[in-house]
């Protein structure tokens, strides 16, 4: 389970109006690299530098190779259509630069990723590709 890409800055104005703010299009990307290993991703905690933190407190199966956008903002949990949203309309991702920390529920690290705009966002469209 790793950390395939983050939106970290939504298209358009910053706004986190739950009514028609657009945290929903920051998302963090989690994919299962596993070649035949479903992992389910109850227990799992998204952290960045600071502290701020999502726990996945569903059941949400991912089979080998199927991945997950973990969105802000509310809306109602997929695994069909891949998404499951923080029910919090607060921005998590800094818009220059952050850190994602991935934690499986043992509490060991699955995965960090650092990013900052000019090194890692060369085209400014916010989606960072790792593996």
């Amino acid at each position: 389970m790793k950390i395939r890409g983050v939106q970290y800055n939504a298209p358009g104005r910053d706004s986190n109006s739950c009514s028609s703010g657009n945290t929903d299009q920051e998302y963090l990307t989690v994919k299962n690299y596993s070649s035949r290993t479903t992992i389910n991703l109850k227990g799992y905690v998204v952290k960045d530098a600071t502290g701020n933190r999502f726990t996945f407190t569903a059941n949400h199966y991912l089979q080998p190779g199927d991945y997950v956008k973990l969105r802000g903002g509310h809306g109602t949990d997929s695994d069909t259509h891949n998404v499951v949203y923080r029910d919090n309309c607060n921005f998590l991702w800094n818009n220059d630069k952050d850190t994602i920390y991935l934690y499986k529920p043992s509490g060991s690290r699955a995965d960090v990723h650092a990013y900052t705009k000019s090194s890692n966002d060369p085209d400014g469209n916010g989606y960072i590709s790792f593996h």
